[in-house]
């Protein structure tokens, strides 16, 4: 099988990333790009990172999940801490995060640390879940090799167990904040000169800034 890809290019003319535009702080610049992009290009699922870890087996590995929430301190994202990426995570919480906006024509990409946050948050933010959300999150042995059979088995038999009661968050599931280091924004811009500025923490806690060739 072959397939040549190399007349595939469209150019990107939409929007320009300025150093004297850009805050001191680049979690001011994600918040303004996300809301511009969630606003105008609704056919991005904002939310949607993907988040490389490297694995067991030496080799790293990408997955999308979905950002719920985001504060100074840093990215928070819920899953199974038995999962591949949670095990993963707890040998190297060096992670790396990525926003690619194609409507915008925007990528943010975050080197940072991965860290498990307080318990009660977990909780709040299970018990904020729809019903069949917990229920799969109970059920789910991530990563591991499954029947499908078996696991719907094993959820209309927790359906049944949990009827009419709350349902508890178990503990191998919750969430993870990842800490960032750098924060690249990455803007297309015609003739692929394209618009890069880095933001790099800096040990009194400020962040140096530089714009990168394309």
């Amino acid at each position: 099988m072959e397939k040549d890809l190399s007349n595939y290019r469209r150019s990107y003319e939409k929007q320009e990333l300025l150093l004297k535009d850009v805050p001191e702080n680049p979690m001011e610049l994600f918040q303004k790009w996300f809301f511009e992009v969630d606003r105008f290009f609704t056919e991005n699922e904002t939310n949607a990172m993907t988040i490389s870890t490297i694995g067991l087996d030496g080799f790293p590995k990408n997955r999308v999940v979905l950002l719920k929430k985001y504060t100074y301190e840093g990215f928070i994202f819920y899953t199974n801490y038995n999962s591949e990426k949670g095990k993963a995570i707890a040998m190297n919480p060096r992670v790396c995060l990525s926003f690619f906006w194609h409507g915008a024509e925007r990528q943010v990409i975050i080197k940072g640390n991965a860290e498990k946050i307080a318990t009660n948050l977990s909780d709040g933010y299970f018990d904020s879940r729809p019903r069949g959300s917990q229920l799969g999150a109970l059920v789910s042995h991530q990563s591991e090799v499954i029947d499908r059979d078996v696991l719907e088995k094993e959820l209309l038999e927790l359906e049944k167990k949990y009827e009419g009661q709350e349902i508890p968050r178990p503990e191998f599931w919750g969430g993870y904040i990842i800490k960032p280091v750098e924060i690249e924004f990455w803007q297309g811009r015609p003739n692929r000169l394209h618009d890069r500025v880095r933001y790099k923490l800096q040990q009194d806690y400020n962040w140096k800034i530089d714009r990168l060739s394309p």
